[in-house]
């Protein structure tokens, strides 16, 4: 698949994901609130990634894809680990205290011990595999290092770029399931079944065309 082709296939997936923003609330808490502002927030990330690789900054859609992963994963932690006033935290004005407040809030490492321990059903396994395998070039892209540079002069390889497109669509399929939990859709609906076995064509694969190992990627 060419990357036009997987773009088009991903904007119709999106699209359909976006959909479940339209669902009312399981309730008014702030808790609910919050996650669905953040994964909301994941949305405009993934939205943001595929316009730029259709412009052919990819290196700059890399660096994206990190932030789109961080919103997901604090969307998931706000809903099932984050205390009260940590909620309302998201959710509030923001000023002096409110900044000084938030930078108190768990690194994202902590963020998904805490999502394993209070949230089994969470396919936690699957957000830690990417920040396993990708936490590092994505943040060399963020922070100029040598993978921004490598790639900025000999440029990406076409497999690379089509990758970076799946895996956003893959978190995003993580945020349209968050989505209906936060709407109160039972599992037993089907809807995220469906939509995963429509749009196969342009997610990650079930098992990664690398040898899983235990050490990270540099």
């Amino acid at each position: 698949m060419v990357i036009d082709q997987l773009l088009a296939r991903s904007a119709l997936l999106e699209d359909r994901l976006a959909g479940f923003l339209a669902l009312p609330l399981v309730d008014s808490t702030n808790r609910v609130q919050a996650a669905r502002s953040l994964a909301s927030l994941g949305f405009e990330h993934a939205k943001s990634v595929k316009h730029l690789v259709a412009a052919g900054l990819y290196i700059s859609a890399a660096a994206l894809l990190r932030v789109q992963y961080e919103s997901l994963v604090r969307a998931i932690w706000t809903l099932y680990v984050a205390t009260d006033s940590q909620a309302e935290l998201m959710l509030s004005d923001l000023d002096d205290e409110s900044a000084k407040r938030a930078s108190k809030i768990p690194m994202l490492s902590k963020m998904l011990v805490a999502i394993e321990e209070n949230a089994p059903h969470v396919p936690v396994a699957h957000l830690k595999e990417f920040k396993h395998y990708s936490w590092r070039p994505l943040s060399s892209f963020v922070h100029g290092g040598i993978h921004a540079v490598n790639r900025h002069g000999k440029g990406f390889q076409q497999d690379l770029v089509l990758m970076e497109i799946r895996h956003s669509n893959g978190l995003l399929g993580i945020a349209g399931n968050l989505l209906l939990i936060l709407a109160g859709v039972p599992p037993e609906a089907g809807k995220m079944a469906g939509i995963y076995a429509e749009f196969k064509d342009c997610l990650p694969p079930i098992d990664p065309p690398y040898k899983r190992t235990p050490e990270p990627a540099h």
